[in-house]
């Protein structure tokens, strides 16, 4: 079978989650029998120092028979992580509204001064 052959084959249903740093993959794809079953890859990229980068993934591979079972599990883990922590995302990238700012002799913010910039675009 040829190349095409093979994407065409592999491309059955695909959908594209992109969140941050990370890139959520899920494809359907056909087993040598001709049934169906989900991957999920998840695509992390690191960027260097001199500005290169890499990505690192990490693949599930997820059957008909598992899911039922695997989406019971991932309903009840989501459900218990909103209840226990609530919707708020926190982590070091959200923290600014919550750290005190530093204050200088004038009993100002020290980050008055500064303009807050991402370079996560550049």
């Amino acid at each position: 079978m040829s190349e095409k052959g093979l994407l065409e084959k592999d491309e059955i249903f695909s959908k594209v989650l992109r969140a941050g740093r990370r890139t959520y993959f899920f494809d359907v794809r056909e087993t040598k029998a001709g049934d169906y079953y989900l991957t999920i890859t998840e695509s992390k990229k690191f960027t260097h120092d001199d500005g290169s980068f890499h990505y690192k993934k990490h693949k599930i591979y997820l059957y008909k028979e598992d899911f039922d079972a695997f989406k019971d599990i991932l309903v009840e883990m989501t459900d218990y992580v909103i209840e226990e922590k609530g919707e708020e995302v926190i982590s070091e990238r959200h923290q600014k509204d919550f750290k005190k700012e530093p204050v200088d002799s004038n009993g100002e913010s020290s980050s008055e001064n500064f303009t807050d910039l991402s370079f996560d675009d550049i």
